[in-house]
This record gives structure tokens, C-alpha cells and sequence, in this order.
């Protein structure tokens, strides 16, 4: 074969198959062939590709994606929106109307516009739902992309960081522990490489990759590829892609599960449970309605078409638009606030968050290392200069040169200067070894003269049980392993020093010293690093002899500063209820000193258990520690103590939300209620793993989402309240009527559907965008078992509606009764009930409005919040009113629904009595306030 991209096997165009079949595994030989030959087998070298042969790859090839799921046509997205359970309620209520205004004799006209208005219902609802579900899927598309999916190719040899949809055919890709395999891929370099696969053959555990060749066989089972979808768990490796996009074996699998239904979250089986509900009780009470006007002697048609509108006032049909309204604003809001949300059940749990475990580095520091102090031979070196340019010196650096040099060839990150006045220096990789090389280089030394003079040949790459990396280099008298990691780790395989040029047995009083150096740099808040070499006979060692009879070099103390913004955010935490637990691999000092700093420890006594006392404890004792009110941090902790903890705090009822961002945490972060990932720095398989990805990495992205997370389900209630309320102000007088004797009815099913359309869904739509109320995380978490209809939303609706419903009934009986006209003798035309129906409803709307303004809150007076602070809503309430106006004043309107003109005087008592409900509440508001305000414990 040749080295061009005619090497290749067939592709299928821009489809993104690079193989000879979709799916399709390796070209033929490729799994068989030694490493050196594979390069040439499929066109590229061990320096990557050129840019103009990847630039013709993708051409030819396609990106690297997936095919998207089939999408619904604008048609269908439509279409779908009259199968909703309130949808087809109305639609065959419209077809009943319909047809009773066929069959009754003589026709009236009133019939016939009650079941035009029905569908005008369905209608309007459904080109809101419509509308909300299409800007709700260009929302999606839009944050979807905000998600870093990268991964790191060789091309012209240089190392680059690229889009995973960018990689082509022939790409070397350098892979590392957390990566996500960007493609299919023959692997040619192989350091203690393991893959998990469980994507591709539902095996969870590790399955080690090898760069040898292998027979031939089914391509899964070759061990010398690795696949699109899979996850790199240990060690490191180089591989060449030989498919891309549709072509790879996870592409082949996805094209299968594509077409798969999603399944509905808690939140929105509790809405369809409630729709349901909800439906049935609509029918009840328009046959109660039936019922209770038959004995008046109305034609039965007629009292079955009044039954059936007002079943379906009773529906609201506004509900699914203003729920899919409220959860949309709170992605977006979040997004805005740097945390991506990939699962609606994510925003339900966030309202409920009782625990968060976070991570310390990047999450509550600022994720820039600057290594400030380098300590050898009982001496500190100080270090100057900030942040990842390499300005600045190390005080008397000759002493602790070498320790610097070792330290940076045991490094797989690189700097990237600035190319533009406005970029700054940054490191391609690991903050840690950015830090390393920065003074590396202000030490006199060029890391990347160092790596030419000394090549690396092998590497044991760090994980989180040794908590130590070693790399072997080729120098001019032999090899030589160089380990950086923790310093008690590390200690404990050391036995010589060299400080200053001079060797020797470490002995016990340097272990002492140096020891007493590392808490002493902990206790500032430094992390610190352990550095040692050991001269190698061969490139080839064993990891335990490369790691053993080490020879220190001395100690890295670097600092990463606490984000600015994290003290207020875990403040705000403590007064919401929700407790802050540090979760770190760093030393218990060091996390202590970054703890106090932010306000996670406030005590003199914090409680600090490292992962050694976590492996002692059996599960009762971590429940009983867990169960103390103490101040906690762990320390010194793998992503396997992590899981145990948050499974520890889940059997004790606790809503946890934990951090990660290494492969290691994806377990925690699927069994975590909220699992958030690091979007800046995290690992591919953190970030697949998590329900919330954190585009900033900061812990005051958390705060904020948990912020609006309650906001989102505090809006659904509010709604829901709203929604809900006025109905008892329209069933209530009609019952009045009923049972007082009166002939007719104080609201007709037509004016009730008008007010459904007119002060219904708007004002219900901007209650769904209303801000988060200024208290929203002063109070206690929600119960993670409390329903959306719960005693206290019921109650308040049955408190507003029932003032509703006494107001409008008192104003309906007391005009009838001012006109002097007895019961029996009223009739549709006689002008004293016509003025009364108009009152009605006009009250009811009137009522609205002003209900509208004080469910906004659930405990802040409406003073405070601001009334004119949600125009949205004030536009939407002045639309209802603007449209019972018209229903009052206009002619042609006036025949549909009956209704008269309103003088001035009418108004006046009917926005009197309107603004009850919200003056009723505002004193229910400051009651809770002030049983709020009364001394309690602080259990957090």
C-alpha cells in the first residue's frame, strides 16, 4: 500500500464513513500488521498528517459525527400538538358543540359560537405550544454546542488541540486517561493503556490495549483498536484513526438506537398524572353542573351544551405551553449562568439539593497553578511571578535546577505563547505541569531543549491509587525514570537524597525534615508535589522497579487562589440549607487552609477523614459520621471514596449533588441526584456522565443553578395557583344561582372561555418567566417527595379563589336584587342581567389581574419585589382586561356574549374588590414572614 489517502479503503462521501462499510471495523490486515507499518497502511506517518492531507481527508470523508436523530418536520411538530390529553378533551367537546347546534330545534346561535370559541381555544394554545417547542429545540441546538468536545492529534508533528469532528482518516490521536476515543482507532503506542467498552459490549470493566499485532477476528475483539464512544480509564497511547463518523462500530450501534423513544422525566409524569386527574374531575363537574340546573326547566340540549363549557373552562389547556415556557427560560437562564443542563430531571433535583460534594481544584480555586516556593536541602526558594508566563526567577535557582529539570521532563502538558495582543499564555493540558514547566522555565531551563536531550521512551501515567506519574527518558549515560506525585506517597519509595549537588541515604531525620516542610507548605494553602529520580538499566522497566529506590530532590509548593466569587456562593448555600462538603486529593492541610479561605470551615474543629480512615470505616460508621452536624472535609480521597460517600448520603434521604472531572468520577456522577461536570477542564467521560456541565468550572455556577433551579419549580406552582384559582370564582356563583333559585346562569360557558383566552395562558406564560424571588435560597431545601399539588398550593388556591368567588357572587346578587325585578321574571335580554354577567366577568378578570401580581411571591410582599417589575406579566394582564372592554363596549360582542356597558362607578367597585385577594395575601405573606423570622437552629 501507499502513504497517500488512496491507501484508504473506499469511503461513502460526506457521510462521515471512512471505512468499506459503514460500521464496518478495521481496513483488512490493519489489526495484523506491526505498529511501524500501520502508518503507511493507511496513508499518514508517525508525525501526523500534513494540513493539506487532512484538509483533503475531510473533504472527502466528512466530520466526524454522528448523523442527527431524525427531527420531527415543522408539520409534525404541529400536528403533535393537538394529541395532548387537553387537546382532545376540547377537540371533542368542540365536535359535541357542534353537533348539539345541528340536532337542536330552533338553532341557536350561542351553540354554535361556543363551540367555534372552543376550537379557537385549541387553536391558540397550540401555536404557543408550537412555537415554544420549536424555540425550545434551536435553544437546545445553540447550548449543545457550547459543550467542548475535543481531543489532541499530531499533524506536521506538532501536537494540536482539535474538535473531535475535525479528526479524519489517517489522524494520529494522543490519547490519556479521561479522554473520550474520538474515533476508531489502530492503536501504535500503547503505556499502560486500558479502555472501558462498555458502550460497544456492555462490559464495564477495563480492557488493557496493546500497540502489537493481533490475528484476525471480529473487530471488536481485536486489542489493539479502540473505538468512537469508548472511554480511556488508564494510562496513555497514540493511535491512528482508520474510521470516522458513521463508519465506526459505534456509529453502526447508534443508527439502531436512534429512533428510540425518550423517556418522560418525574416532572412531566407528574403533570400528565395531574392532567388526567384534572380531566376527570372536569367531567364530574359538568355533570354536577347538568345535574343541578336540570330542575330549572332549561331544554336539555341547552343545559348539556352549558355542562360541556364549562367542563371544558374547568381544563387548563394552557398548561403544557407555560410548563415547557418555565423549563425552557430556566435552561437558558442557567446556560447564561455558565451551567449547561443536558436532562430536565437535573432542574427538578436541583430545587431540592440538600448535600453538595465538591471538588477543590479549578471548582472552588481558580484552576491556574503558580508554583510559588521550591523547598530542597532545608531551604525555600522563593519563586516570582504569576499565572502561566514564564516572567519571573526562582531565588537562587542553581540548587534546585535539576529538581526543576526531572520535574519538567515528567510533564505531558505544554505552554502555548500568545499569537494576538488581546491572548494570554496558557497550558494545553494538566494545570499542575503548566505549572511545572512555567518555572521550569524561570529557573534558566527549556523544557522543550530538556525533552530533545532526554526522550521520553516510556511512561507509568498517574492515577488516582499511586497517586504518583514516572516517565523513562534515553540520556547520554543510560535511562532515567522521573516520578513526580504526593509527597507521602512518594517518601515512602524513596531511599537517597540529592540536595544541591549532593548524594546520600535518606535518612530519618530528612524524612522528618521534609515532612515538616510539606505541612508547613500545606498549611498555607500550597498543593505540593514530591520529585525523585532513579538511574534505569533498560527503556523497558517494570512500573514497580521504576517507582522503587527512588532519590529525592525536594518538594514543589504551588498555589491555586480561591475564586473570588465562591466565598458569597457558598454562603449563600449554608443559608439555603444545603451543606457543603470538600472532597479532595490534596493534602487534609492544604484543603483545610482553601476550606477556611472560601467559608466551607468556619470552625476551629472541622472534621477531616482522609481515604485511609474512609477504608477503615465499615458503612454504619460512615453513616454516623455523615449524620454529625460537624464541619466536613475529605481529603486525600480517590473517585472510589467519592462513590461510597454520595451513596453514604442517599441512604440517609439526602439530595446530593457531587463534582467531578476525571474518568474515574463518572460513576459518582451517573449515581449522584445532580451529577455536575467540569466543562473547561473535565474529561470527555465526566462530561458524558454528568446531568449538568458547568461551562466556567466554578462552584458559584452551582449556587446559581441550584438558585434557578428552584426558581423553575416555584414558577410551575405559581402558575398552577393562578391557573386554577379563577375557577372557583366562576364554578361558585353558578352553584349560588343554582341553589338560590335563580334562573340563569351568572357566567356563561362563552364568557368563561373568554376569560381562559384572554387572562389565561398570556399572564400564565410570564409567571413562568419570573426571576427567582430575592429569598429563594433562605429557605430550606424541598422535600425530593413533595408533590406539585401540594397542601400549601391547594390551600392557596382555595384561599384566592374563594375570595374570587365571594366577590363576584356578592356583586352578581346584589345588582339582580338592586333592579327590583323578582327571580322568575329575569330573562337573557332583560338589560339588569346582562350588566350583571358583565360584572361577573369583569370582576374575574379584574380579580386576575390583580391575582396575577401577588402569586409572583410566595412570601415577599409584592412592595418589595416590585410591582412594575415583571412587565411581561402587566402587558399580558392589560391584554385581558383590553379584551373584556371590548367584550363590554362593542356591539358585535356584545351579541355574542350577552353583556352590557360598565360605567365608571362599575369599574371603581370592581377593581375595589379585585385588588381583596391581593391584599388578603400580602397579609398572609407577612405572616408566614414573620413565623420565618423567629429564632431556630442552624442543623447546616
Amino acid at each position: 500500500m501507499g502513504t497517500g489517502t488512496e491507501a484508504l479503503p473506499p469511503g461513502r462521501g460526506k457521510n462521515g464513513a471512512a471505512g468499506a462499510a459503514s460500521g464496518s471495523g478495521p481496513p483488512p490486515r490493519v489489526p495484523e500488521l506491526p505498529a511501524g507499518e500501520v502508518f503507511a497502511a493507511l496513508g499518514t506517518s508517525r508525525r501526523g498528517l500534513s494540513g493539506a492531507q487532512a484538509r483533503d481527508r475531510l473533504e472527502r470523508y466528512g466530520a466526524n459525527e454522528l448523523p442527527r436523530a431524525g427531527r420531527r418536520t415543522v408539520w409534525r411538530q404541529l400536528g403533535a400538538q393537538f394529541t395532548d390529553l387537553f387537546a382532545v378533551v376540547l377537540i371533542v367537546a368542540s365536535g359535541i358543540t357542534f353537533l348539539a347546534y345541528a340536532l337542536e330545534e330552533p338553532r341557536d346561535a350561542g351553540t354554535a359560537q361556543l363551540a367555534v370559541a372552543i376550537l379557537g381555544v385549541v387553536v391558540l394554545n397550540a401555536a404557543i405550544g408550537f412555537a415554544q417547542e420549536y424555540s425550545a429545540e434551536r435553544t437546545a441546538q445553540a447550548l449543545e454546542a457550547m459543550v467542548p468536545h475535543a481531543c489532541r492529534v499530531l499533524r506536521d508533528g506538532e501536537r494540536l488541540e482539535l474538535p473531535a469532528r475535525d479528526v479524519v482518516p489517517g489522524d494520529v490521536v494522543v490519547l490519556e486517561a479521561g479522554d473520550a476515543v474520538p474515533a476508531d482507532c489502530r492503536v501504535v503506542e500503547a503505556h499502560e493503556l486500558s479502555v472501558n467498552n462498555a458502550s460497544l459490549t456492555g462490559e464495564s470493566s477495563a480492557a488493557g490495549r496493546t500497540a502489537d499485532p493481533v490475528a484476525a477476528g471480529p473487530p471488536l475483539e481485536a486489542r489493539n483498536c479502540v473505538f468512537m464512544g469508548t472511554d480511556v480509564v488508564a494510562g496513555a497511547g497514540r493511535a491512528v484513526v482508520f474510521a470516522s463518523g458513521a463508519a465506526t462500530e459505534f456509529g453502526r450501534i447508534y443508527r439502531l438506537a436512534a429512533a428510540a423513544p425518550r423517556q418522560k422525566t418525574p416532572l412531566q409524569l407528574q403533570v400528565a398524572s395531574m392532567a388526567r386527574r384534572v380531566a376527570g374531575a372536569a367531567l364530574a363537574i359538568g355533570a354536577l353542573m347538568f345535574a343541578v340546573r336540570l330542575p330549572t326547566g332549561e331544554p336539555v340540549v341547552t343545559l348539556f351544551v352549558f355542562a360541556l363549557g364549562v367542563m371544558v373552562a374547568l381544563v387548563p389547556e394552557g398548561l403544557p405551553a407555560t410548563l415547557s415556557v418555565s423549563l425552557s427560560i430556566g435552561v437558558r437562564r442557567m446556560a447564561r449562568r455558565h451551567a449547561l443542563i443536558k436532562q430536565l430531571l437535573a432542574v427538578e433535583a436541583l430545587g431540592s439539593t440538600t448535600v453538595v460534594c465538591t471538588d477543590k481544584t479549578g471548582t472552588l480555586t481558580q484552576a491556574e497553578m503558580t508554583v510559588t516556593e521550591v523547598w530542597a536541602g532545608g531551604a525555600p526558594h522563593s519563586v516570582s511571578g504569576v499565572g502561566y508566563e514564564p516572567s519571573g526567577e526562582v531565588a537562587d535557582a542553581a540548587p534546585v535546577r535539576e529538581l526543576l529539570r526531572v520535574a519538567g521532563l515528567c510533564c505531558n502538558a505544554r505552554l502555548v505563547a500568545p499569537t494576538g495582543p488581546r491572548e494570554h499564555w496558557r497550558v494545553l493540558g494538566d494545570t499542575t505541569e503548566g505549572a511545572l514547566l512555567v518555572v521550569a522555565a524561570k529557573a534558566g531551563l527549556d523544557p522543550g531543549a530538556e525533552e530533545a536531550a532526554a526522550p521520553r521512551v516510556t511512561e507509568f501515567p498517574f492515577d488516582s491509587d499511586r497517586k504518583l506519574m514516572t516517565t523513562v527518558h534515553k540520556t547520554g549515560g543510560g535511562y532515567l525514570a522521573c516520578v513526580k506525585g504526593a509527597p507521602g506517597e512518594l517518601l515512602a519509595r524513596c531511599t537517597g537524597v540529592e540536595w544541591d549537588g549532593r548524594r546520600g541515604p535518606l535518612t530519618g531525620t530528612d524524612r522528618a525534615a521534609v515532612v515538616a516542610a510539606g505541612d508547613e507548605l500545606a498549611s498555607r494553602g500550597l498543593r505540593v508535589l514530591a520529585v525523585a529520580r532513579r538511574a534505569l538499566d533498560g527503556p523497558r522497566p517494570a512500573q514497580e522497579e521504576a517507582e522503587a529506590a527512588l532519590t529525592l530532590l525536594g518538594l514543589v509548593g504551588m498555589l491555586d487562589p480561591p475564586r473570588p466569587e465562591v466565598t458569597d456562593a457558598v454562603a449563600a448555600c449554608r443559608r439555603a440549607g444545603i451543606r457543603v462538603v470538600m472532597v479532595t486529593g490534596d493534602h487534609p492541610l492544604t484543603g483545610e487552609a482553601v476550606a477556611r479561605r472560601v467559608g466551607i470551615v468556619r470552625r476551629p474543629d472541622p472534621v477531616v477523614v482522609t481515604g485511609a480512615r474512609l477504608d477503615a470505616m465499615d458503612d454504619e460508621g460512615l453513616d454516623s459520621l455523615l449524620a454529625e452536624p460537624s464541619e466536613l472535609l475529605l481529603c486525600r480521597v480517590s473517585p472510589e471514596h467519592k462513590m461510597r460517600v454520595v451513596t453514604a448520603f442517599q441512604r440517609r434521604g439526602e439530595v446530593v449533588a457531587v463534582t467531578g472531572d476525571g474518568a474515574n468520577d463518572a460513576p459518582a456522577l451517573k449515581h449522584a441526584d445532580i451529577g455536575v461536570a467540569m466543562g473547561a477542564s473535565g474529561t470527555d467521560v465526566a462530561r458524558e456522565a454528568a446531568s449538568m456541565v458547568l461551562l466556567d468550572d466554578s462552584f458559584a455556577s452551582i449556587a446559581a443553578a441550584v438558585r434557578l433551579g428552584r426558581a423553575v419549580y416555584q414558577n410551575i406552582r405559581k402558575f398552577l395557583v393562578y391557573l386554577f384559582s379563577h375557577n372557583i370564582g366562576e364554578l361558585v356563583p353558578i352553584l349560588a344561582a343554582t341553589f338560590a333559585g335563580f334562573p340563569l346562569v351568572p357566567i356563561s360557558a362563552v364568557q368563561i372561555l373568554a376569560i381562559d383566552l384572554g387572562s389565561d395562558v398570556l399572564p400564565a406564560l410570564a409567571l413562568g418567566a419570573e426571576p427567582p424571588e430575592s429569598d429563594v435560597m433562605d429557605r430550606p431545601p424541598r422535600s425530593r417527595h413533595e408533590r406539585l399539588f401540594s397542601a400549601a398550593v391547594v390551600g392557596r388556591i382555595l384561599f384566592l379563589g374563594g375570595i374570587q368567588a365571594v366577590c363576584v357572587s356578592a356583586v352578581f346578587f346584589w345588582h339582580v336584587g338592586s333592579s327590583g325585578i323578582p327571580f322568575d321574571d329575569f330573562t337573557e335580554d332583560t338589560p339588569a342581567y346582562q350588566e350583571a354577567v358583565t360584572m361577573v366577568q369583569a370582576g374575574i378578570v379584574l380579580s386576575q389581574f390583580f391575582n396575577a401580581l401577588t402569586v409572583r411571591t410566595d412570601r415577599q410582599s409584592i412592595l418589595t419585589a416590585g410591582p412594575l417589575s415583571n412587565p411581561a406579566l402587566l402587558a399580558a394582564g392589560g391584554v385581558g382586561v383590553a379584551l373584556m372592554a371590548a367584550i363590554s363596549y362593542l356591539p358585535p360582542l356584545q351579541a355574542v356574549f350577552n353583556t352590557a356597558p360598565l360605567d365608571a362607578a362599575d369599574w371603581a367597585v370592581l377593581a375595589g374588590l379585585g385588588t381583596l385577594p391581593l391584599l388578603a395575601d400580602e397579609a398572609r405573606k407577612g405572616w408566614l414572614r414573620r413565623r420565618a423570622d423567629r429564632p431556630r437552629g442552624d442543623p447546616r
